[in-house]
């Protein structure tokens, strides 16, 4: 049964107790975005990481666990988030880009999975460990995909990944230290609608497999797309796992492999809302302008990728439709809607800003020295704090004063 969006007067409730802006987090639809994947590719040999960079609070760790989900990790302080969440060394999956070698010394300290991302760190690796920790390698396959240039990571230009025309370099280095590559890794990118891209991926693979005797695992990515407005086109999972399936069951290796994928902006997009006031009201020409408590400091996927979230007047949701531009109290533009239409705005109506999961709080900033908002979480039908929204002390923390200034 599908997990239906909190309501209106929900989100009202947590705006009046907790005060705004405030992101509210739905823990039942990570569960049921979840389910979709695990019934989808029930049939295959699949394990599904966790991508916590779209969302790293503690409590969402916590319960991502509790679902039996893994969890993959970009770097080695959400490798660290992950442990101190309860997550077992083996349940945690390390892939970072352009990093330095120690981290990945501190990952393999942790002994959790690690995929190695550029020829230098492979040989480092080779060089001080050889053949006593498996590892995986991060390929770029040179494959345009995803559903803007910046979250599009594995084209011909791309930093990511060692490329696969590099593929005599990486055997020579595997060959010299005799490496134990159990897992090959792939990420096209963001915001995938054909599932095709991911067929492509797995083509690449298949070409190069038997160049590798100890595989264990191969590792698809993300990427999955979400839709954010009525209309949109989303990643069709079920066909997805049925080529993934047709693949596997036919694949040029000697014995059987497991299918990784890492959904990130899948699992909690859709659980995540972004709660704002309306400050003012101005109108200019043509367009009337509201003014909300809240910036891209709170919020950066419009003005970074021109990304598009549904915002609703919750105050007054039966008000005469009327165009707004929605902005924010930066001292920058920081325009999220032009043009929207929503129903009748008033000063300290409530916004909602939906789809507000993944990439919402986690790239937040004190720009402008303003305060980070308070995380909620709705489980068991009740909200639970599970981070203070910030004070002028957190602004201060970590500074330090000179004694002659």
């Amino acid at each position: 049964m599908q997990v239906e969006q909190l309501s209106n007067e929900q989100l009202i409730k947590a705006a009046e107790k907790f005060g705004t802006p405030l992101y509210v987090y739905h823990a039942e639809k990570i569960a049921d975005q979840y389910n979709k994947l695990k019934q989808a590719f029930s049939k295959s040999n699949v394990t599904f990481f966790y991508a916590c960079k779209a969302l790293t609070n503690i409590n969402i760790l916590k319960y991502i666990k509790s679902i039996g989900c893994n969890v993959d990790c970009s770097s080695i302080n959400e490798a660290k988030l992950a442990l101190h969440a309860g997550f077992n060394p083996n349940c945690i999956l390390y892939t970072s880009n352009g990093i330095a070698f120690n981290e990945i010394e501190e990952a393999k300290n942790l002994g959790i999975h690690i995929n190695i991302d550029s020829l230098s760190n492979l040989e480092k690796f080779g060089q001080k460990y050889k053949h006593t920790y498996p590892i995986g390698i991060r390929l770029r396959p040179n494959i345009m995909a995803g559903g803007n240039l910046k979250i599009s990571t594995g084209h011909d230009k791309s930093k990511f990944g060692i490329p696969i025309n590099q593929i005599e370099d990486i055997l020579q280095i595997i060959n010299k230290y005799n490496l134990h590559i159990k897992n090959l890794h792939i990420h096209t990118g963001s915001e995938i609608k054909d599932v095709d891209v991911f067929v492509k991926g797995i083509e690449v693979l298949f070409e190069i497999m038997p160049k590798f005797k100890e595989l264990e695992s191969i590792d698809l990515g993300g990427g999955f797309k979400v839709p954010y407005k009525n209309g949109d086109t989303e990643t069709d999972i079920n066909l997805l796992a049925e080529k993934v399936k047709e693949a596997f069951d036919n694949h040029p290796y000697n014995k059987p492999l497991q299918v990784w994928f890492e959904p990130g902006k899948f699992m909690v997009s859709e659980c995540g809302y972004l709660i704002t006031q309306v400050n003012v009201l101005k109108e200019s020409n043509t367009t009337i302008f509201a003014g909300i408590n809240s910036g891209f400091n709170h919020l950066i996927r419009p003005m970074f990728y021109d990304a598009y979230h549904k915002i609703k007047n919750i105050s007054n949701p039966t008000g005469a439709i009327k165009h707004y531009t929605i902005t924010g109290n930066i001292c920058e533009t920081d325009t999220f809607a032009w043009d929207r239409k929503i129903n009748e705005i008033r000063e300290e109506d409530y916004l909602v800003f939906y789809n507000a999961g993944a990439y919402g709080f986690e790239m937040s900033s004190n720009f402008n020295s303003r305060y980070k908002p308070a995380e909620v979480l709705f489980i068991n039908n009740e909200f639970h704090l599970i981070r203070d929204k910030d004070t002028f002390e957190d602004l201060l923390k970590n500074q330090k004063t000179l004694s002659f200034l």
